[in-house]
This record gives structure tokens, C-alpha cells and sequence, in this order.
């Protein structure tokens, strides 16, 4: 049995060289030998050109959000005065009406005829203006007599005559 060529027994003897490595690292060492030590290289070539792209781009992508994180911080302060502003500017208008509303009831009570008078003509004069501004965008359509001719039809008519 110990002559037979192919069979377990014999096989045991070639691997003999393996008894202190662990499987996985007979593993790799078998694969070593398969692969082309010049496709290894050029793997490694192309990982390293890959990781100085990925840096590279790392490091344009830390600088632009740098960049992001400082218009933030500005936009957010000048955020925060222009809201401040139109919280102040509210106040003022509140505060404006509030007065005006006043000065309309005394005006309203010491002078009751004159003040519906310039009421009324104030809403008029609003009601021009609208019409004003709305009869510009109608397309205007020319008004035609109908005609007396009984030869030419009139495009208006449903032609019952």
C-alpha cells in the first residue's frame, strides 16, 4: 500500500513540509503560487493611485465643508439680525396702526359727517384705481351696430331672421 501512487497514504508524505502552519496559512501559501506575482504588482500600483485620488478627494471634500460650515455660521448671525430687524419693524407698524386707529375714532366722533364723506370718497377712488388696473389686461372688443344690409351676414346673429 505504501507503493500506490494517488492515494491518501501517499499523498500524506507531501505535505509533511505544511505540519507547522495552521490551514489558512497553507491556503494562502498555495495561492501564491497560482497567481502572477506581475498582476499582484500592478494591483497594488492601482490601489495605491486609488487611495492618493480618495485622499486627495478627501481632503478637497474637508475643505469645502470648512467653507460650508463658515458661510453657515454667517448666514445664520446675519439670519438672526434681519429677523430681529422685521420683529422690530412689526412692532413699529403695530404700533403705527394702533395709532392711526385712534386718530380715526376721535376724528370719527368730533366730526362724524366729514369723516364718512372722506370715507366714502377714499373707497371710490379705491374702487377707480381697481378698475383701473384691471381693464388694461380685458382685451378690448369693439362694439358693432348690427348692419341694415340684408345681402351680408352679421357674425353676432344666429341667423334666424
Amino acid at each position: 500500500m505504501a507503493g500506490a501512487q494517488g492515494t491518501p497514504e501517499s499523498e500524506a508524505g507531501s505535505f509533511e513540509c505544511f505540519q507547522n502552519y495552521t490551514a489558512p496559512e497553507v491556503f494562502v501559501q498555495g495561492l501564491a503560487g497560482i497567481v502572477d506575482q506581475q498582476d499582484v504588482e500592478s494591483m497594488i500600483r492601482a490601489q495605491k493611485q486609488m487611495l492618493q485620488r480618495f485622499e486627495k478627494t478627501n481632503e478637497m471634500l474637508t475643505n469645502c465643508n470648512q467653507l460650508s460650515v463658515n458661510r453657515l455660521k454667517t448666514a445664520g448671525s446675519e439670519f438672526k439680525k434681519h429677523t430681529a430687524l422685521l420683529v422690530e419693524m412689526k412692532k413699529d407698524l403695530d404700533f403705527i396702526f394702533k395709532k392711526v386707529r385712534v386718530i380715526k375714532n376721535k376724528l370719527s366722533q368730533q366730526y362724524p359727517q366729514a369723516y364718512n364723506e372722506a370715507v366714502r370718497s377714499s373707497l371710490a377712488e379705491e374702487v377707480i384705481a381697481d378698475d383701473a388696473d384691471q381693464k388694461p389686461s380685458e382685451p378690448e372688443v369693439p362694439h358693432q351696430p348690427p348692419s341694415s344690409n340684408v345681402g351680408e351676414r352679421n357674425p353676432d346673429s344666429d341667423g334666424n331672421k
